[in-house]
């Protein structure tokens, strides 16, 4: 049977803690179904199997489900941020970091174990309005370091480089990476409205292939292989816009 894990909230009663892991125990084949809708399919495999129960952290099986509260992310500007219990909103553009050129702000979640190979789900918004046309969200993953991470970059507009691609950051600028770049435009437009829309992200660290998704799609919209990282956490934010996520689910294995 998987070990499935989640992040217990200080203070919590024993009985608080059995019904948090009888929930996540429930919600995990919901969340792999979630994902075999335009996630898991896109790499053809599940996460890596189970150790049993009691083994070390390595590779069990985990469940990272973080709430829209302050606690379970940590923004490189808090005050840019708004958690209000259903939403996740960067609502205003973060300013250009120090160092390699990278996303400008960023949530990370803190909430459960770092992942290695996993599937994510998450609604995501882009609220700069459409007459801006490199407005984006993205998502991080393998986060360990501010300089060292991967991203996906949504956007309406695909015909630049740092635009609506997969990319590395590496202690040095970011770097494109995703098959769909053919030095002069990439894939189709992820987002090119203010609605929300899901995001299908799935990541193999052994193969190094990466998925990205949207809307249940079965064919992936963007697809690199990268094997610079082995796990790290993940997170949302952009590039230099505004925009919110929901409803994030990741189910994966845990990196250490």
């Amino acid at each position: 049977m998987s070990d499935v894990s989640t992040s217990t909230t200080p203070g919590t009663t024993p009985g608080t803690t059995l019904r948090a892991s009888r929930r996540a125990a429930l919600l995990a084949p919901a969340a792999l179904a979630a994902g075999a809708v335009g996630a898991a399919p896109l790499l053809g495999a599940a996460p890596a199997a189970a150790r049993p129960r009691g083994t070390a952290g390595r590779g069990r099986t985990a469940l990272v489900v973080p709430r829209a509260e302050a606690r379970d992310w940590d923004p490189v500007a808090p005050e840019k941020w708004s958690f209000t219990g259903r939403e996740v909103v960067l609502v205003e553009r973060g300013e250009a970091p120090a160092g390699p050129r990278r996303p400008f702000e960023y949530a990370v979640v803190t909430r459960g174990p770092e992942l290695a190979s996993f599937h994510l789900t998450a609604q995501v918004r882009i609220d700069e309005p459409v007459s801006r046309n490199d407005r984006d969200v993205v998502l991080l993953w393998n986060v360990t370091s501010p300089t060292r991470f991967h991203y996906v970059h949504l956007s309406q507009d695909n015909a630049i480089y740092p635009h609506n691609g997969i990319f590395r950051v590496d202690d040095a600028d970011r770097v494109r990476i995703d098959d769909q770049w053919d030095g002069a435009v990439g894939a189709p437009p992820a987002i090119d409205d203010t609605d929300w829309h899901r995001v299908h992200l799935s990541v193999d660290v052994r193969s190094g292939r990466i998925a990205v998704g949207l809307d249940g799609a079965r064919r992936p919209l963007m697809t690199a292989t990268d094997r610079t990282f082995t796990g790290g956490r993940i997170g949302f934010g952009s590039f230099d816009n505004h925009g919110r996520v929901r409803g994030l689910v990741a189910l994966g294995t845990v990196a250490r």
